[in-house]
């Protein structure tokens, strides 16, 4: 879909994108800042390949202040993204023929890491009337002697969904009856939350020896090419991610990482701002997208994105295109409308479409707008 939009961008098309992942913001100057002072300072060597100590000292800090997280720098790894930190951890726990559960919809790099690994990935499926949450019955149901980790995305990309701490402990209480699984607790959107703060599983006391905390800089403090991504993790799981590391990348960027310290650090008010903003973007698609016969819409707490059923569609043909599925849809509205989405196809969910609101108010009043016509 991203090739067929630059495709029509080239012939000169205006097209609206709603498909990116990342924010529509600058990054913060302080942050800025805090980077040019590190070059500077003539920052320009090779750094530790699991990260500054003094990063790693700001990051056991964070997630003390934000997540009630006790860890210690040996239990820290920093890497070129949080991808790269995904990889890591299913690089060192997984072997052919384990099996990954995957809560869908969930990130489309998820099921390419697990078959890299030679891993098998299980869908657990959702739908948007409960919200995009899986019940601890399909979780326990999901499981078989080759499951070997888990992963979860809250907020959740595509989704925006947020799992409370009591639907967190619900799924914990399934897991403690199976030691052998792993979790991995994906929190890069943790500060784009709405109505509910997020809560991070290794909170939960059972299962902190068993789930390895991931997070970055990319989301909230809009620094999508920095490229900073770390994990908490028990110690022998960060010692082996750093061996893994220091084979591949080694370090991450020695100016990404001075310039993280501040980020970390900083108190989330800084950039509070950028979260008011997606809430009043959320709150207008949202609105807007009601108006269209055929959406089915919830009301996502986190993350930039909304996560729309358009099943009601699949089956007809309108001006003159038959619509099977949900990559149908994404194409058609490309195609006639100039916007564009993602397929849910992509995240495990083929009856949705993700759409980005990490842009103006002018442009998502405009898209949405282009949708509607296109449809009627």
């Amino acid at each position: 879909m991203a090739a067929k939009a630059r495709e029509l961008r080239a012939e000169g098309k205006d097209i609206i994108g709603l498909s990116l992942g990342e924010p529509d913001f600058n990054t913060p100057d302080f942050i800025k800042d805090a980077a040019i002072e590190a070059i500077n300072q003539n920052y320009n060597s090779y750094s530790p390949v699991d990260g500054y100590a003094d990063l790693k000292e700001a990051i056991c800090t964070k997630f003390k202040r934000d997540n009630d997280l006790e860890y210690k720098p040996s239990q820290i790894v920093v890497s070129t993204g949080a991808k790269q930190s995904i990889a890591n951890i299913a690089q060192v726990l997984l072997n052919p023929g384990d099996e990954v559960l995957l809560p869908a919809p969930y990130w489309v790099s998820y099921s390419a890491i697990a078959i890299l690994c030679e891993a098998t990935y299980v869908e657990i499926p959702s739908s948007i009337e409960n919200d995009f949450k899986i019940t601890p019955e399909q979780l326990e149901a999901s499981i078989t002697p080759k499951t070997k980790m888990i992963f979860f995305n809250s907020p959740n990309n595509p989704s925006g969904t947020i799992y409370s701490e009591a639907e967190y402990r619900a799924l914990a209480a399934v897991l403690e009856k199976h030691p052998q699984i792993f979790i991995l607790s994906d929190e890069i959107y943790e500060h784009i939350n709405y109505e509910t703060k997020p809560f991070s599983f290794a909170a939960i006391e059972s299962m902190y020896d068993r789930t390895i905390t991931v997070n970055g800089l990319a989301k909230a403090f809009a620094m999508t090419g920095w490229r900073i991504g770390y994990i908490g993790a028990p110690e022998w799981i960060a010692k082996a991610c750093t061996k893994m590391q220091g084979q591949i990348t080694s370090g991450t960027n020695c100016i990404a990482q001075r310039a993280a310290i501040t980020a970390v650090l900083a108190p989330v008010s800084k950039i509070q701002y950028m979260v008011d903003e997606f809430k009043t973007r959320r709150d207008i698609i949202i609105d807007l997208l009601r108006e269209i016969d055929g959406f089915k819409v919830n009301v996502p707490e986190g993350a930039f994105y909304v996560f729309p059923d358009v099943s009601a569609f699949f089956g007809k043909t309108i001006n003159g295109v038959k619509i099977e599925n949900a990559s149908d849809f994404a194409l058609f509205i490309l195609e006639k409308a100039n916007v564009a989405t993602v397929t849910g196809d992509a995240f495990g969910t083929p009856n949705c479409i993700r759409i980005s609101y990490a842009a103006s108010e002018l442009q998502i009043r405009e898209a949405i707008k282009r949708i509607k016509e296109a449809l009627s």
